[in-house]
C-alpha cells in the first residue's frame, strides 16, 4: 500500500515538473495534439497542459489505490491487492509520464505551437514501456496472491458411493439490460441499412453492437453444479460456455466474500485474485486448482458447494 502511494505521489509531481522547469523555453501554448502525418493540430495553454494531465491522473490513482485500501481494510496485511489495480497505476503512470515529456520535448525552444516536433517515435516507446510496465504488475499481482493460502474450507460427510448433486444459479439484471439494449440497437442499425436509411457504416455499428450483446449476455447469468464428478459452470441463458474441474483437478474449496470494486467490475473478472464470475457482491464458491489457478463464482449457498467439493476432494485422496 505505501509503495502504491510513492508511486502516485512520485508520477503527480513529474507531471508537474516536467513542463514548469522548462516554462521560460516553452511557447504560452503548447501543441498537445498531433494529426496521422505527425504534424501538431491542437493546442493548449500552458497552465491547461501543464495541470490537465495531473488531474487525470489523480482520478486513476483514486479510482486504483481505493480497492487497494478496501482490500487491504477486509483481509489484513495478508490480502492480495486486486492486479487490475496495480496494472491501472502502473500502465497509466508510465502513459501520462511518457506522454507529458513528449508533449514538452516537442514544443521546446518553439516560438509557436505550430512549429512543434513530432511524438511518433516518443509515442510508440512510450506505449511499449507502459506494456512492459503493466505486464510485471500483473505477475507481481499473481505471484502475491500465490503465497496468500486459502482459508479453510467447510467439509461435509458423505457416505462412499452416495450420488449427490449441489446446484445454485444467479444473475445481474443490469447487464441482462445492457444486453437487451446493446441487442435493440445492432437491430436498429441493421433495419436502418437494409432500408436505405443509413449508408454503409450502419453495418459495422450492428455487427459491434450484436458481438456486445452475445458476450455481456454470455456474462449476464451463471450456473454452477457440483457432482461426484466435480464442479461445473455454464454461463448464459443456454448454459454455453462451461467451465468443467474435475474432483482431481482441485485442490481445495472455500467461501470468500467479494465485491464487483475488489475484483475489478462485473461479468467475468480476470484480476490478481484470480478468475471471478461477479454477478452480485457477497459469498462466493472459490476454488484452487491443483496447478494453483483460483476461479470464484457468485452463487447463493456458496458454503455447501464447498463442502461437498472438500468432501468429495477428501474421498479422492485417500
Amino acid at each position: 500500500m505505501w509503495g502504491a502511494g510513492a508511486w502516485v505521489v512520485g508520477v503527480l509531481v513529474l507531471l508537474v515538473v516536467f513542463p514548469l522547469t522548462a516554462r521560460d523555453r516553452l511557447p504560452d501554448r503548447l501543441a498537445t495534439h498531433w494529426g496521422a502525418a505527425g504534424e501538431p493540430d491542437d493546442s493548449m495553454p500552458f497552465w491547461a497542459a501543464t495541470f490537465f494531465p495531473a488531474l487525470i491522473w489523480l482520478v486513476m490513482a483514486a479510482v486504483a489505490v481505493f480497492p487497494l485500501w478496501r482490500a487491504r481494510w477486509d483481509a489484513g496485511e495478508a490480502a492480495a491487492a486486486p492486479g487490475w489495480a496495480g496494472v491501472t497505476l502502473g500502465f497509466t503512470g508510465v502513459t501520462l509520464l511518457g506522454a507529458q515529456a513528449s508533449v514538452v520535448r516537442a514544443n521546446l525552444d518553439r516560438a509557436d505551437w505550430r512549429e512543434a516536433g513530432s511524438v511518433t517515435t516518443w509515442a510508440v516507446v512510450t506505449l511499449a514501456g507502459a506494456a512492459a510496465v503493466g505486464a510485471v504488475a500483473l505477475l507481481a499481482g499473481r505471484r502475491a496472491r500465490g503465497t496468500v493460502p486459502p482459508t479453510a474450507g467447510p467439509a461435509m460427510e458423505i457416505p462412499r458411493g452416495q450420488r449427490f448433486v449441489w446446484l445454485s444459479r444467479a444473475s445481474n439484471p443490469w447487464l441482462h439490460l445492457m444486453a437487451a439494449v446493446s441487442g435493440v440497437v445492432a437491430l436498429a442499425a441493421t433495419a436502418a441499412a437494409v432500408g436505405g436509411l443509413a449508408g454503409a457504416e450502419a453495418v459495422p455499428l450492428a455487427g459491434t453492437f450484436a458481438l456486445v450483446a452475445l458476450v455481456v449476455l454470455g456474462c449476464a447469468s451463471v450456473q454452477a453444479r457440483v457432482t461426484e464428478r466435480g464442479l461445473e459452470v455454464a454461463f448464459g441463458p443456454l448454459g454455453w460456455p462451461t467451465r468443467r474441474w474435475t474432483a482431481d483437478g482441485i485442490a481445495s474449496a472455500w467461501v470468500e466474500t467479494r465485491t464487483a470494486m475488489r475484483v475489478g467490475g462485473w461479468g467475468y473478472r480476470l484480476s490478481g485474485l484470480g478468475t471471478t464470475v461477479m454477478l452480485r457482491g457477497g459469498e462466493c464458491l472459490v476454488i484452487r486448482t491443483a496447478k494453483g489457478k483460483d476461479f470464484a463464482v457468485s452463487v447463493d449457498d456458496a458454503e455447501r458447494g464447498a463442502a461437498l467439493l472438500n468432501s468429495l476432494i477428501g474421498q479422492r485422496s485417500t
